[in-house]
């Protein structure tokens, strides 16, 4: 156990609105994919706007179908659980059904155990990986970086596809 938490940012340019039927499978689950993290071991935290999801949060006004997720876990295998050994993995295979693909759409970094991250920090993390590639301040699960005061974790090659 460690004094750190692992954050994740996930982006996303939807084909269309939210509300669009080409979208109402990925908005239809939302409410059973966020449960599901909830009670996932390890879950701490995931931003949530006027609904039950991030889907009303806009990030950049100027791009209405932008779409950002963020979540806190107590460490690399819990997240990894949730994001490659669940139900949530099917979902994320069909990303394209939903979503333009994207070169980088996630980061993951380490924050002190008890910080929430912010939509900014998570934008700006997500920024710093896709220009200096991972370091410490924003990885991948294939390029992982051990928190602070830990010992070097394991990549995690797990695809979806």
């Amino acid at each position: 156990m460690t004094g750190f938490h692992l954050a994740e940012i996930n982006v996303g340019r939807l084909l269309q609105p939210v509300d669009h039927p080409q979208i109402a499978d990925f908005k239809n689950n939302l409410d059973r994919i966020n449960a599901l993290a909830e009670a996932t071991p390890g879950f701490v935290w995931r931003l949530v706007g006027e609904g039950n999801n991030a889907t009303d949060i806009q990030p950049k006004p100027d791009d209405p179908l932008f779409a950002v997720n963020m979540s806190v876990w107590t460490g690399m295998d819990a997240l990894a659980g949730y994001v490659y050994r669940s139900a949530h993995r099917d979902i994320m295979r069909r990303r394209r059904e939903w979503f333009e693909a994207m070169q980088v759409y996630m980061a993951l970094w380490w924050v002190p155990a008890g910080h929430t991250p912010s939509i900014e920090e998570g934008l700006a993390r997500l920024e710093t990986l896709e220009r200096l590639g991972p370091s410490p301040a924003a990885f991948t699960f294939r390029n992982p970086f051990p928190a602070p005061d830990a010992t070097p974790v394991a990549p995690i090659l797990d695809k979806c596809a």
